[in-house]
């Protein structure tokens, strides 16, 4: 009788509605122990202050100036709407110049289109405003057409200075930025930190290209392609070379100590050309400071005690 009775009692609390409790209170367990735990209180309001600031970009656009917030964006508007009035045949090639310039201003293509329109409209107007009357209709018609036509090439007369004088920097800098990328990595430092010990040891154009090509391959960037997009901003020819050869050194599995030794070398050659040439055509330039500059004031200084005795040697023959 006992054992009846003990299996009776089991049989009652194996009922399927017990079953389905203590399902339902499995699950529930499971669930609370794989569930996330609740953050607390401080550190999930700390979360939230970092992600939501409101009136945070307000503040920091109203604590600029007047200028930056009003003037400057107005006026990129209006060079963007010149811009567009103008045909866009060349816009590539003076992205191009823009970028080995180094991007005086920020300004986009479309926004040096319109610069270029702009001082035009200035140098046209100024002169036929101020000036136009003064003069005959058509001597007014052609100085505003003149002045027009060069206020519209003065700007790229200057972005080609421009790119001039920072390739002609890019290229006094390379020989030595060389030298000391050679002995830093001959010292054992890696390529990227060698570069880093460039940009800190000089401030030009140069060491700001190798801080900008650092800052690319620290973010992702693969080293060969941030080295071709600076070779292609200076738009220098020896420093494409250069990273022709390092690009190259590194497919064919080839020591970067030894490709830069052979480049320093080439470069202090091509360094030592070029003084070279510099140094012949010396001559030539000094023509016109010689005959316009030196010589005249050499004849007032020779011949100009003498010219009164010579003025009064012909007024007595005369008499």
């Amino acid at each position: 009788m006992d054992w009846i009775t003990l299996f009776d009692t089991t049989s009652f609390f194996w009922t399927p509605g017990t079953v389905a409790v203590l399902v339902v209170v499995a699950v529930l367990l499971v669930w609370f122990a794989l569930a996330p735990a609740e953050l607390i209180p401080i550190i999930k309001d700390r979360l939230d202050s970092y992600v939501i600031r409101e009136g945070f970009v307000d503040d920091v656009h109203m604590r600029q100036s007047f200028t930056k917030r009003v003037i400057i964006p107005l006026f990129r508007r209006l060079l963007k709407f010149l811009g567009s009035l103008l045909p866009k045949r060349n816009l590539e090639k003076t992205q191009q110049l823009l970028i080995e310039a180094g991007e005086p201003g920020s300004l986009s293509a479309l926004d040096f289109l319109g610069l270029k329109l702009l001082i035009a409209i200035l140098f046209g107007g100024g002169y036929l405003l101020f000036f136009g009357r003064a003069s005959s209709s058509s001597r007014a018609l052609q100085n505003t057409l003149m002045l027009t036509a060069g206020g519209y090439l003065y700007p790229q007369l200057w972005l080609k200075q421009k790119v001039r004088k920072r390739k002609s920097a890019v290229l006094r800098a390379l020989p030595d930025a060389l030298d000391m990328l050679t002995i830093s990595v001959e010292a054992g430092l890696a390529f990227e930190s060698a570069l880093l010990k460039v940009a800190a040891q000089w401030d030009n154009v140069l060491s700001q290209e190798f801080r900008r090509s650092v800052a690319e391959m620290r973010v992702g960037a693969p080293r060969n392609d941030a080295l071709k997009r600076m070779a292609e901003r200076t738009g220098v020819k020896e420093l494409n070379a250069f990273v022709s050869a390092l690009i190259q050194s590194t497919q064919l599995g080839m020591s970067i100590a030894e490709v830069l030794h052979l480049q320093a070398d080439e470069m202090r050659v091509k360094r030592r050309q070029l003084a070279e040439e510099k140094a012949r055509q010396a001559g030539t330039k000094m023509v016109f400071p010689l005959v316009f500059l030196i010589f005249p004031a050499m004849y007032v200084v020779i011949l100009g005690p003498g010219i009164p005795m010579v003025a009064g040697f012909f007024q007595g023959l005369g008499h």
